[in-house]
């Protein structure tokens, strides 16, 4: 509980007065043309079966996390590749910062007292030591605006707006909501600007500065 506590201290550190946008508005759409066009895209994307390992890539932005009593936020950078992932939160102002890596089914997590912390799962670990849910394995898919695998998070539903873009994803009971997609991201892809995840009082909402892929 200690370590939790202090965790949720250095978090709230992060929050400072600013906030984030709220979540967009849904237009359900029925374009027929849609569901093949998101496949088509998941397909280009490298992640046809929900892989959300693959391939490599990485994003920087801002972040802000919220569990329903405690919030923060603050810059993030995510970098994965050859099955690795990487994720750091930090702010620069209070210089808090910690960072979780994901290797061969190992997570480690820098940054916390009494750390490195180490646990198979990176989800759990994250909510032991920090207060955070954060749905680390699919979160890679949902960023990208594609649905993680079917046999691991179950079935997905898919709301799309203008332009055969997913609006919202909703998938392991979280919903995903985009908005301010970025055209020509990623080798002419359109990429989603601004995320906002929530299940229950859990939030992970996301402003994207930078996309950088590779689709080889």
């Amino acid at each position: 509980m200690k370590l939790r506590v202090s965790i949720a201290a250095a978090c709230l550190a992060l929050a400072g007065c600013q906030t984030m946008a709220t979540k967009p508005v849904v237009v359900d759409l029925p374009d027929p043309a849609a569901p093949a066009a998101q496949r088509a895209r998941e397909a280009a994307l490298g992640l046809a079966a929900g892989d959300c390992a693959a391939p490599d890539w990485s994003m920087a932005g801002r972040v802000a996390l919220s569990n329903g009593k405690d919030g923060g936020s603050g810059r993030i950078e995510w970098l994965q590749g050859d099955g690795r992932v990487q994720v750091s939160l930090s702010a620069p102002i209070t210089r808090q910062s910690w960072t979780l890596a994901v290797d061969a089914g190992e997570a480690t997590l820098d940054g916390v007292p009494n750390g490195p912390l180490r646990g198979p799962d990176a989800a759990a670990l994250l909510r032991a030591a920090t207060g955070w849910d954060i749905p680390v394995a699919a979160l890679g898919c949902w960023m990208r605006g594609a649905q993680a695998a079917v046999a691991t998070f179950g079935a997905s539903r898919i709301v799309f707006a203008a332009g055969q873009l997913p609006a919202r994803i909703e998938q392991a009971g979280w919903v995903v909501d985009y908005a301010d997609w970025k055209a020509d991201a990623v080798s002419g892809l359109p990429m989603p600007g601004r995320i906002n995840a929530q299940r229950g009082e859990d939030r992970v909402r996301l402003v994207v500065d930078r996309w950088d892929a590779s689709l080889e």
